[in-house]
């Protein structure tokens, strides 16, 4: 089981506070790696190396290969974001306030970038089209602006590390389905973005944070206009990131939003929980097995969770 002493509330509070404090001072500047394609004689910045292999790429597909991170949820209504901590239990401790600074915020995901098992550091993408990064336990508790041109995309999200580099990574899907992976770097920064597909509408939900599969490499599910879940099993390699799809189970189209969790219930295995239309909220525990993913799910919240226009 995991420790929950590695849970740093105070790394969170003051991430989300810099966050929106910062948010009045976004423009739509386009520094760093701007969401449109790079601009003819524009520098690219080079790839994170893939690593080499090692035994744990080998794991049995019915053992967790390492210890998934640690997530607290956070979620925004209307302009107020709260934050949840995880109880140990597989649930979450009651509510606390952040602030109300959150109304022109779009979309929002986590990451774990100072690799420390808990996420702590934040992509936001504003209204406005601009993407900005929050690190959560830097010195000056950092803000950057990433670029802007992103609201080509109606989807953003981060499983993890997709590419073979150590820090996150980040996928976005524009108007049309087409899916990109954008390479993250520790502060925050992306590399300029590789075409991963077309088809990706097909899909209302995707989401998953880290290995679902048992075989060590971030995955990613998806759900189909028919309520189908498919697990994308993740490579490892930024040219090709996912393998094909394979069918999870009908039903799923009870649901208005699958959020990846991380380790919920802190067995050592990356969890998803879903949120159905009267306001429940479910925990699916995963199992490390690429054929049986999630265990049967349990309610871990009876009501109001619909408050939330955005959880991540």
């Amino acid at each position: 089981m995991a420790n929950s002493s590695g849970l740093n509330r105070t790394g969170l509070l003051s991430r989300v506070t810099v966050a929106a404090i910062t948010a009045a001072l976004v423009g739509t500047t386009t520094a760093a790696v701007a969401a449109d394609a790079p601009q003819s004689g524009a520098k690219a910045i080079k790839p994170a190396a893939a690593p080499a292999a090692s035994a744990a790429s080998a794991a049995s597909a019915s053992a967790a290969s390492a210890e998934a991170e640690l997530r607290f949820l956070q979620g925004v209504s209307g302009s107020s974001l709260y934050w949840y901590q995880p109880n140990g239990s597989g649930g979450f401790e009651p509510r606390e306030y952040a602030n109300s600074t959150w109304a022109n915020v779009k979309a929002a995901q986590q990451a774990d970038n100072d690799h420390d098992g808990v996420a702590d550091d934040a992509w936001i993408l504003y209204t406005n089209g601009t993407l900005g990064y929050a690190a959560g336990e830097s010195a000056s508790n950092e803000f950057t602006t990433i670029g802007g041109g992103w609201n080509i995309y109606n989807k953003i999200l981060s499983p993890g590390t997709l590419g073979g580099g150590a820090a996150a990574d980040l996928l976005a899907r524009d108007s049309s389905g087409v899916l990109y992976l954008y390479l993250g770097y520790d502060n925050g920064k992306l590399t300029t973005r590789y075409r991963v597909g077309g088809g990706w509408n097909a899909y209302n939900q995707i989401a998953g944070v880290g290995d679902l599969s048992g075989d060590g490499k971030a995955d990613i599910v998806a759900r189909d206009a028919s309520g189908i879940l498919w697990l994308y099993k993740g490579t490892g390699d930024y040219k090709a990131p996912f393998t094909g799809r394979t069918k999870i189970g009908g039903g799923w189209g009870a649901y208005n939003s699958l959020v990846g969790i991380g380790d919920l219930d802190w067995d050592g295995r990356s969890d998803l929980i879903a949120r159905d239309s009267a306001g429940k909220l479910y925990r699916y525990s995963g199992t490390g097995n690429a054929a049986a993913p999630f265990k049967p799910r349990a309610v871990i919240g009876t009501s109001g969770w619909n408050t939330y226009r955005i959880l991540f």
